[in-house]
């Protein structure tokens, strides 16, 4: 059951988070401020999040080709949410997060979601779930445009030197 697949992803989502820092859930939840467009980008992201997780309810598991390449992505999305959320739980005394996967993208949480996400459609050989994903990427792309404007206004010239080194995904 598809189900399943959420359980190792919440319990790193929100179980490690918590357990390695009972502020970085309120953090995680923050949105930037959001203009124009974000705002339709922002609640697009909420309904195909809830539609990627509702899917994924009722989804089974297939045996098909895409199987192993599914099973992958899916061990490197947890990989890769571990990694972040350690990341995230352990930001430098300005806020500004550039250790671990952070070095490497700055954005890994949001890569993370999405390359585990693509391991559960691949999982399921779902097309409505591979839609949901698809939203779901476009809408996240727009939060993130949003949280690099709030976070070079609130870091300036030491987050644009950051985004200058280091890529946005991947």
């Amino acid at each position: 059951m598809g189900v399943l697949l959420l359980v190792p992803f919440f319990l790193l989502r929100f179980g490690l988070m918590a357990l390695l820092d009972s502020g970085a859930l309120p953090r995680a939840a923050h949105f930037a401020p959001l203009r124009g467009r974000e705002r339709a980008a922002y609640w697009v992201y909420q309904f195909s999040t809830a539609a990627l997780i509702l899917g994924l309810c009722f989804a089974r598991i297939r045996a098909s080709r895409l199987l192993p390449a599914g099973a992958v992505c899916y061990g490197l999305g947890l990989l890769l949410l571990a990694g972040s959320v350690a990341g995230f739980c352990a930001p430098a005394e300005d806020g500004l997060r550039q250790s671990g996967l952070y070095r490497v993208s700055r954005n890994p949480m949001y890569l993370a979601y999405f390359v585990f996400f693509v391991g559960c459609v691949l999982l399921s050989a779902s097309w409505p779930l591979a839609a949901a994903l698809a939203c779901f990427q476009v809408s996240a792309h727009w939060i993130v445009l949003a949280e690099e404007r709030w976070c070079l206004e609130r870091f300036g010239e030491d987050y644009r030197q950051y985004m200058g080194r280091v890529r946005r995904y991947i």
